[in-house]
């Protein structure tokens, strides 16, 4: 991804912005693709895990020098008393291997300079037209 589109998304002055996805184009992220539990007589099962270049930050802040990204993870761990601690994970990412960037809302169009697309129809069908009847 060009690092001048990158800075126009996340500024050049190093601020932490909001919760979105960076896309690499490396094998750095691992999602299960279910859940992990414990079977009969104690043994663990583990889902499946999927690996791939999405990595679903909670933070994001482009370096001044344009030269990489940095990504915060967070993840809320349960200790065996019952008390939960956050664990935050640091990520850095070369801006040259960054493919995308995902966010949740609609809201970076505007620093693109490109207006929000129309509003969907609210009917149970993806698409801009009604349902045809008959």
């Amino acid at each position: 991804m060009n690092a001048a589109l990158l800075e126009k998304i996340f500024g050049r002055d190093q601020r932490w912005h909001g919760p979105c996805t960076v896309i690499l184009d490396a094998e750095a992220g691992v999602t299960a693709l279910g859940v992990d539990s414990i079977v009969g007589g104690g043994a663990k099962f583990y889902a499946p895990r999927m690996v791939s270049g999405r990595v679903s930050a909670d933070s994001v802040c482009l370096l001044e020098d344009l030269s990489a990204v940095l990504l915060v993870q967070n993840q809320k761990v349960r200790q065996n008393t019952g008390e939960e601690s956050l664990r935050q994970t640091l990520t850095i990412a070369d801006v040259a291997h960054v493919v995308a960037v995902e966010m949740p809302e609609t809201s970076a169009l505007g620093v693109l300079g490109v207006s929000n697309p129309p509003r969907q129809l609210s009917s149970s069908q993806s698409g801009y037209f009604a349902r045809p009847t008959g």
